[in-house]
């Protein structure tokens, strides 16, 4: 299991794993609870390429970043290992 500590964004850290390509689950530490529960539940069994497209750049409230967009910035940093 990978996790990823977030940046600007009201959760605290990211959890997720990989298998292939492919995300096989997330978990959000902190944050609003149910908006993560459904980003989570949403990317499971996608491609990591995929939700990295999907995701990245989503803002929440105009702090230039949101959960969607730390999990696209945790992953693409997976993909770089």
């Amino acid at each position: 299991m990978e996790v990823y500590q977030t940046k600007g964004t009201c959760s605290r850290a990211i959890q997720f794993e990989v298998d292939g390509d492919t995300i096989q689950s997330v978990q959000f530490v902190g944050g609003c609870d149910g908006n993560t529960q459904g980003v989570a539940a949403l990317v499971k069994g996608m491609k990591v390429e995929d939700a990295i497209a999907r995701l990245e750049g989503i803002d929440c409230r105009g702090r230039g970043t949101s959960c969607p967009d730390q999990l696209a910035k945790a992953l693409k940093e997976y993909l770089q290992k």
